[in-house]
């Protein structure tokens, strides 16, 4: 093996190295996530919808102030990109959407089993799409992380399963989306598109079709529907939390998740991604004092086991 291989097989493996470490880095940011719109909307009681415009809306006008200050570069905007991100802001709009009415139809611990479903969307339509390999220890560590959620979502109990088929469609739909998702975050970097521009520009563009969504929604009664985006009103701290919601576990976990696809097939960092409900189960013991179960510790060891399995693989690829 000559020195040439050797560097090129170190700079491989270093890249890949950085692409998990990433990648790891916003899941675990991301497990925060639910704890902060569980606080949201259970003391505050505002509409899931009415978050999710507030929410990437104010993700967004905080990117434009950061960026204006530290590189106004990130807010150049090339207008041929404009159906891509039409397209990808769409994606995040559609998968904060349907994540929400999966919940309300299926309940917490299947609309989260059947969102995690996009390992193996992304696994299949990345092999389609972007030709990346789906070898046999992917498919294994597909599997793994699949059994995981179930264990930690609590959905082994077959009760959780009672439910109507436009819930089980709503649960695959929303899987499916946010492997779309990852996959618009791996055409976003395969176009040498800025993964923090492509936060700032697909978060907006989505935050406009939920204040769309929200206007139209207006005259409709349900539970399900939107329809105050001045809900929290005077109500200061619930506003500084949504703020803080957005400028922290959104911004760094989409962010950092978008930037790892940089360095990771969407495949491989939609995988590590499924480490988020066990990190979840973990913050939900520690704050909120709820106790995990025996079969929660063991799909979380199972999620990890899935990873591990993946990072050695990728170790061997890079070698051979």
């Amino acid at each position: 093996m000559t020195v040439s291989n050797n560097i090129l097989i170190v700079s491989k493996t270093s890249r890949i190295s950085r692409g998990y470490l990433i990648c790891l880095a916003g899941t675990a940011i991301w497990s925060t996530t639910g704890i902060f719109i569980r606080y949201l909307t259970v003391t505050y009681q505002i509409p899931p919808l009415v978050l999710a415009f507030w929410r990437d809306l104010s993700l967004s006008i905080f990117l434009v102030l950061l960026f204006w200050v530290v590189n106004r570069s990130l807010l150049h905007f090339d207008r041929k990109n404009l159906p891509f991100f039409i397209l990808y802001g769409f994606t995040v709009a559609v998968f904060n959407s349907v994540w929400t009415f999966s919940v309300a139809l299926n309940g917490a611990a299947v609309a989260t089993v059947l969102a995690y479903s996009s390992a193996a969307f992304t696994a299949v339509l990345g092999r389609w799409l972007f030709g990346e390999i789906l070898g046999k220890a992917k498919i294994i560590a597909v599997t793994l992380s699949l059994v995981g959620c179930v264990f930690v979502a609590g959905a082994y109990d077959v009760s959780a399963w009672k439910i109507n088929p436009w819930g089980i469609l709503t649960g695959l739909l929303s899987g499916l989306m946010f492997a779309i998702y990852s996959l618009m975050g791996k055409a976003s970097s395969n176009k040498q598109i800025n993964p923090w521009s492509a936060l700032l520009f697909s978060f907006f563009i989505a935050s406009m079709f939920l204040l769309l969504v929200n206007f139209l929604s207006a005259g409709f009664e349900g539970s399900l529907l939107p329809y105050d985006l001045g809900w929290l009103g005077a109500q200061w701290m619930g506003w500084l939390i949504l703020l803080i919601l957005a400028v922290g576990p959104t911004l760094g976990g989409f962010g950092l998740y978008t930037v790892s696809l940089s360095y990771l097939p969407a495949s491989v960092a939609n995988l590590i991604a499924t480490l988020e409900p066990a990190l979840t189960a973990v913050l939900a013991y520690f704050f909120l004092g709820e106790v995990l179960s025996v079969p929660q510790w063991m799909g979380a060891v199972l999620i990890i086991l899935s990873v591990i399995l993946l990072r050695m693989t990728d170790n061997l690829s890079a070698v051979d």
